[in-house]
C-alpha cells in the first residue's frame, strides 16, 4: 500500500490520481468588505444585492454618434477594393456617394480571469533522485503556492506534488532495463532482403550481402535481439510521482445589440470601438443606468452566468467588464446607373460590401 495521503493509492502511471472531494473543492474568496464571512464562503442572495448597491458610474442618456467624412468613407472602400485581386476598383473610385447613415452599436464585454487544477501520475528514470513520499503527508492541491501571471493571460504551469516521490520497477521492461527488439521480434537477425533466405543470388552464386547465411543481422538492435527500454532508459527503476497542472485562462463572452443597419453582428467581432466604461476588480458590479437597457439585461445576466460557471470548478482571481461604442455608417452610391450599398465600422474603418458590382474571375495559368 502506497501512503500518498490526500492523494491516496498510487494507480498506473497516466491515470488521475483520486482524491477526496473535501480535498479537490475549489476554494472560493471572500468579496471585499464584508467582515465576518469564512474565506472559502459564498455571499447569500442579500447579501450581493447589498454588495452591489455602490455608487454605479454616470452615464448620460445617450451617445452622439461618432460620424465619418465622406472622404474617409471613399478612402476606405477604396483601400478595400484594392485589397481584393479579383476586384476592380472603379466603383470605389467613381462611385458617387449619396447618402451616409450612421448607427449605435454597444458592445458589453465580460471576461473572467480563472486559475483551475488538476493532477495526474508522471513518471522519470529513476537515477538516484530524492524519494519522499514517506516523509510526511503531501500538501492538497490548492495548499501548493503558484504565481499567476499577469491578469487576463492564458497560462500553464506544471508543480511536482512534494512528498509524493517513490520507487517503482519500471512496468514497460518489467524491470528488466532492455525490451525484444520489434523488428527482428527478438531474434536478432531478419531474413535476407536479398537472396529472401535462400543463401544464393543466381545458380550456385552465394549471396555476398549475408555470406550465404539466408540471414542477416538487425539493423535496428545490431543483432542483440533487444534495444533499451524507451520508458526507463534502461535504468529498470522510474520514479513515480504527482503532477500538478495549474492553469489560468480568460474567459471572455460579448453581447452586442442589435442594430439595424443590415450589416452581421459577427463581423464587428474583429474591430475595436469607443471605449465608454471599463472597470476592473475580484467581482464586478452589473452595470445600472446605462441608456440601452439591454447592455444592463446582458451585463446582469453574464455576471450570474459566470458565477454559476467558473466558481464551482476553479477559482475567480478578476473580472474586468467593459462597454464600447461601435461606429457604423451605412453608405449608399451609385454606379453605372445602378444604386449599390457598404458599411464602414469599427475604429479600424473595416469595409463589408457583399454584392460589390465589380468582381471577376482570376484564372492562374
Amino acid at each position: 500500500q502506497h501512503i500518498f495521503g490526500l492523494w491516496e493509492e498510487a494507480g498506473v502511471p497516466g491515470e488521475n490520481p483520486r482524491m477526496h472531494r473535501e480535498n479537490m473543492q475549489t476554494p472560493c474568496r471572500k468579496i471585499p468588505g464584508k467582515p465576518g464571512r469564512e474565506p472559502g464562503t459564498f455571499l447569500l442572495q442579500g447579501e450581493i444585492a447589498n454588495h452591489y448597491a455602490t455608487v454605479q458610474p454616470y452615464f448620460p442618456s445617450y451617445y452622439l454618434i461618432p460620424s465619418i467624412s465622406e472622404d474617409t468613407a471613399r478612402d476606405a472602400f477604396v483601400l478595400f477594393a484594392s485589397s481584393k485581386c479579383c476586384y476592380s476598383s472603379a466603383p470605389a473610385k467613381d462611385g458617387v456617394i449619396t447618402d451616409m447613415e450612421a448607427f449605435n452599436t454597444y458592445r458589453y464585454r465580460l471576461e473572467t480571469f480563472t486559475e483551475s487544477r488538476s493532477t495526474e501520475w508522471s513518471h522519470e528514470p529513476y537515477s538516484g533522485q530524492t524519494v519522499d513520499a514517506y516523509a510526511q503527508p503531501p500538501p492538497g492541491p490548492w495548499d501548493i503556492p503558484a504565481q499567476a501571471p499577469n491578469f487576463f493571460l492564458n497560462g500553464k504551469k506544471t508543480i511536482k506534488v512534494p512528498y509524493t516521490s517513490s520507487v517503482k520497477s519500471c512496468h514497460s521492461c518489467v524491470g528488466m532495463g532492455r525490451q525484444p527488439c520489434k523488428d527482428c521480434a527478438g531474434a536478432g537477425n531478419k531474413v535476407c532482403w536479398v537472396c529472401n533466405g535462400s543463401g544464393y543470388r543466381h545458380g550456385d552464386d552465394r549471396c555476398h550481402h549475408c555470406s550465404g547465411r539466408g540471414r542477416e543481422n538487425c539493423s535496428r538492435c545490431h543483432g542483440q535481439g533487444s534495444k533499451q527500454c524507451d520508458v526507463c532508459r534502461g535504468k529498470q527503476q522510474l520514479l513515480v510521482y504527482i503532477n500538478l497542472t495549474v492553469k489560468w485562462t480568460n474567459n471572455s463572452d460579448d453581447y452586442v445589440v442589435e442594430q439595424s443597419s443590415g450589416l452581421r453582428v459577427d463581423n464587428l467581432s474583429k474591430v475595436s470601438g469607443k471605449e465608454l466604461f471599463r472597470d476592473s476588480q475580484y467581482m464586478v458590479y452589473p452595470v445600472m443606468g446605462f441608456p440601452d437597457p439591454s447592455v444592463v439585461n446582458a451585463a446582469q445576466r453574464l455576471i450570474n452566468d459566470h458565477q454559476a460557471r467558473f466558481s464551482q470548478t476553479s477559482r475567480i482571481l478578476q473580472q474586468r467588464q467593459t462597454i464600447e461604442l461601435i461606429p457604423v455608417t451605412k453608405v449608399t452610391y451609385t454606379w453605372k446607373g445602378n444604386s449599390h450599398l457598404y458599411f464602414v465600422y469599427g475604429n479600424e474603418f473595416k469595409v463589408n460590401a457583399d454584392n460589390y458590382p465589380a468582381t471577376c474571375c482570376c484564372t492562374i495559368l
